[in-house]
């Protein structure tokens, strides 16, 4: 049974409301509202593009289904009003942590998750939470670096 319905969420301090079937992805609905920020990856939760936060925590938006973010929150990279993101982003572009950008939504999205959990943590802590977003182009120690930094800023 593939029934549509209508669902609420509120997206970047936002509230969307669309139509969705019981197999809509997260992921699928968020980029059919025009969050194309949020990547398409490998589609089997192994890569962390499409990581967004939902409720507060990470998720792989590719494998959620749509109907359980109803009357919750997500939060993307395009999120405006957020002092940590945009630091994030700062620092990631200063200490050369993004070369072809494909994972940085997704990287940057734990980067966010974890320094609200953990404001201090150490490069191992950085590197377990980073551990399900791939990256092909920097060798991830320009992202723990730039993590690290806004980590001792905050």
């Amino acid at each position: 049974m593939n029934e549509t319905r209508e669902i609420k969420v509120k997206i970047n301090d936002k509230w969307v409301t669309g139509p969705v079937r019981s197999n809509t992805t997260l992921l699928r609905f968020l980029r059919d509202n025009g969050f194309t920020e949020v990547k398409k990856g490998c589609g089997e939760g192994e890569c962390g593009a499409c990581t967004v936060l939902l409720d507060g925590k990470t998720v792989a938006s590719c494998l959620v289904l749509a109907l359980r973010a109803d009357g919750g929150e997500v939060i993307t990279i395009r999120r405006v009003d957020d002092r940590l993101l945009k630091t994030l982003k700062e620092a990631f572009v200063s200490y050369g942590a993004s070369q072809c950008g494909f994972c940085m939504p997704g990287t940057i999205m734990t980067a966010r998750w974890l320094l609200t959990e953990n404001p201090r943590p150490n490069r191992e802590e950085i590197r377990d939470a980073l551990s399900g977003n791939l990256c092909r182009c920097t060798g991830y120690q320009k992202i723990i670096d730039a993590i690290e930094y806004v980590s001792k800023d905050l």
